[in-house]
C-alpha cells in the first residue's frame, strides 16, 4: 500500500504543471478551468466507480488508475495546448476516481479480517504521508529536472514513474470474492444498500459530509505554486516553498491516528487563522503558517475519514466512500469556480485568506456537534 501511494505521488510535474499551464499561455481562468473539468470527471466516475469496486475486484480497478494518469500526462508532455490539457485532466480524473473509496475500502476489509480495523486510521494517515513524501522528493527534483532537459523531462519522468504503480496494485492482497451476481442485479443491489446506510444512520451521514468538505477545501492546494510565486520569490525558490506546505501535509499525515476527537474542532480554528495571517503576509516566511494549516488539515481528513470507515459495512463500503468523494469533487468545483471569479480582481493572498472561512465554519460545526 506504501509503495503504491508512493508511485502514484511521484509526479514531477505536480510542482509546475500550474506554470506550464501559464507558460503555454493560458490565463488564470483557464487554468481553473481545467481543474474544474478534472473535478468534473471525477465526480461524474466518483460512484461509478465505488460500485464496481463492489461489485468487482478492487484490486483490478487499482491496477488500472495508474494506466489512465499516465496516459493523461504524457499527452501533457507529448501534445502542450488547451485541448491535451483538458484530455489529461479527464484521464486523471479517471484514475483518481477508480482508486477514490476502492484503496479506502480495500484496506479496512483486509484489516477487518485480520481484527486489526483499529489501525486504519494511522495505516492510512501513513500511506499519505508516504504520498505526501513522493510529492516532496518530486518537489526537490522537479527544479534540476527542469533545468537539465525542460518540461518534457519532467513528463517523461512523471509517466514512468505513474506507470510503476501498477505492478505493485498487482501484488495487494484481496481475499474477498468477485462478484458473481449479474452486473445490473448486483450494481442496483448494492447502490441501494449504500443509500439505505447514509438515510439510515446520522452519524454515517456526518462523517460523509465532514469527509467531503474538508477534502473538497484542499482543491487549494492546486494554487499553492501561485500563492508561493506571489511571495516576490524567484522561479528557482517557489518549488521550495511548495515543498515546504508539502512537507506541511506529509507530517500532518504521520500524526493521523492521535489526538482526535474533542481536538479537531479548535485545531482546524487555529488552522484557519494561520492559513489566513501566512497568505496575507505577502512574503515568503508567511507560507510557513500555510504549512502548519495544510498540516492539520490533513490530520483532520483522515480522522473524519476513519470515523466514516466504522460506520459503514463492507459490502456498500467503496460506494458509499466514493459518495463522500463525489461531494469532495463538488466542492472542489465550487473552489475552483470561486478562484477563477476571484483572480479577476485580486490575487492568490487574499483568495487564500478567503479560503480558511470554509474551515473556519466546520470547526464551528464540529464544536456544536461535541456539545
Amino acid at each position: 500500500m506504501y509503495a503504491y501511494a508512493f508511485f502514484d505521488d511521484f509526479v514531477l510535474l505536480y510542482p509546475v504543471y500550474a506554470v506550464l499551464f501559464a507558460e503555454t499561455g493560458l490565463s488564470a481562468a483557464e487554468i481553473s478551468s481545467l481543474f474544474a473539468i478534472w473535478s468534473v470527471t471525477g465526480f461524474v466516475l466518483e460512484v461509478p466507480s465505488g460500485l464496481w469496486a463492489d461489485v468487482y475486484s478492487r484490486r483490478r480497478l487499482l491496477t488500472l488508475a495508474p494506466l489512465l494518469s499516465a496516459a493523461g500526462f504524457a499527452l501533457w508532455t507529448f501534445l502542450p495546448c488547451y485541448p491535451s490539457f483538458a484530455a489529461g485532466f479527464v484521464l486523471w480524473g479517471a484514475g483518481s476516481a477508480l482508486r477514490s473509496g476502492t484503496l479506502q475500502a480495500l484496506v479496512y476489509e483486509e484489516l477487518s479480517r485480520a481484527r486489526a480495523q483499529d489501525s486504519y486510521a494511522r495505516l492510512i494517515g501513513r500511506a499519505r504521508a508516504v504520498g505526501t513524501t513522493a510529492v516532496l522528493a518530486a518537489d526537490a527534483l522537479a527544479g534540476p529536472v527542469l533545468a537539465a532537459g525542460g518540461y518534457r523531462a519532467l513528463g517523461i519522468a512523471s509517466v514512468a514513474a505513474t506507470l510503476l504503480g501498477v505492478p505493485v496494485a498487482m501484488a495487494l492482497p484481496e481475499s474477498r470474492g468477485q462478484g458473481e451476481e449479474t452486473p445490473d442485479e448486483s450494481f442496483a443491489a448494492v447502490l441501494r444498500e449504500g443509500f439505505a446506510e447514509v438515510r439510515g444512520s446520522p452519524g454515517a451521514r456526518r462523517c460523509l459530509v465532514l469527509v467531503a468538505a474538508l477534502s473538497g477545501f484542499d482543491a487549494m492546494d492546486e494554487y499553492v505554486p501561485l500563492l508561493a510565486r506571489s511571495t516576490g520569490v524567484g522561479p528557482a525558490v517557489a518549488p521550495l516553498l511548495v515543498l515546504l506546505v508539502t512537507a506541511g501535509v506529509t507530517v500532518g499525515g504521520f500524526l493521523a491516528g492521535r489526538g482526535q476527537g474533542r481536538a479537531a474542532a479548535p485545531a482546524l480554528a487555529l488552522a484557519a487563522c494561520c492559513l489566513a495571517v501566512g497568505a496575507m503576509s505577502g512574503r515568503a516566511a508567511g507560507m510557513v503558517l500555510v504549512a502548519v494549516a495544510f498540516g492539520v488539515f490533513q490530520w483532520a481528513t483522515v480522522a473524519a475519514d476513519a470515523r466514516l470507515q466504522e460506520r459503514i459495512a463492507d459490502g456498500s463500503r467503496a460506494t458509499v466512500t466514493s459518495m463522500a468523494g463525489f461531494g469532495t469533487e463538488v466542492v472542489a468545483v465550487v473552489i475552483f469556480a470561486g478562484y477563477a471569479a476571484g483572480s479577476r480582481w485580486t490575487g492568490p493572498g487574499p483568495l487564500f485568506a478567503l479560503a480558511a472561512v470554509p474551515y473556519v465554519l466546520v470547526a464551528a460545526a464540529l464544536g456544536r456537534s461535541r456539545r
